[in-house]
């Protein structure tokens, strides 16, 4: 169980999900903090007790507003642990400096329409793997894209 003062901070522990169709297109979002940084679903796990799967449906549903019943979500039994950038560890508790990340993917029939959170994503657009590998700042997502590229061919 966290303490209070850890509470009041994000969980160094997070979901990476990867949205994917059957003819090979990936979602990716633009961030608002950061609008140089496309990425796929991500989201720290509450301190509540959530799980990485529970986690990963209720990002997938906030930042898409996607369900789970629209495609089948699979846990890729992958983790990375990656430094976090200096500029964000404000919000992560004193001397916290690295974070674990949970890989799942969800694959949808075609792309289909999405709500972004507006205060998170500004935009979002659905790209073959190849651009989406391009296109995504952190090198756990592109890693996580080429991992989700494989298994779909």
């Amino acid at each position: 169980m966290p303490s209070d003062s850890q509470l009041q901070f994000k969980r160094p522990e997070s979901i990476l999900l990867v949205i994917h169709t059957l003819t090979h297109q990936v979602l990716l979002l633009k961030r608002i903090r950061a609008p140089a940084y496309w990425q796929s679903v991500t989201g720290s796990i509450r301190w509540s007790g959530e799980t990485a799967v529970e986690a990963a449906i209720r990002e997938l549903k906030e930042e898409t507003g996607i369900s789970t019943n629209a495609g089948k979500l699979k846990d890729l039994k992958r983790r990375f642990r990656f430094v976090i950038p200096p500029s964000m560890r404000a919000r992560f508790g004193p001397g916290v400096t690295r974070n674990l990340e949970h890989v799942f993917s969800l694959c949808l029939p075609e792309p289909g329409p999405v709500v972004l959170k507006p205060d998170e994503h500004s935009a979002c657009c659905w790209v073959d793997f190849k651009m989406a590998d391009s296109m995504v700042w952190s090198w756990t997502n592109r890693e996580a894209i080429r991992m989700v590229r494989e298994m779909s061919n």
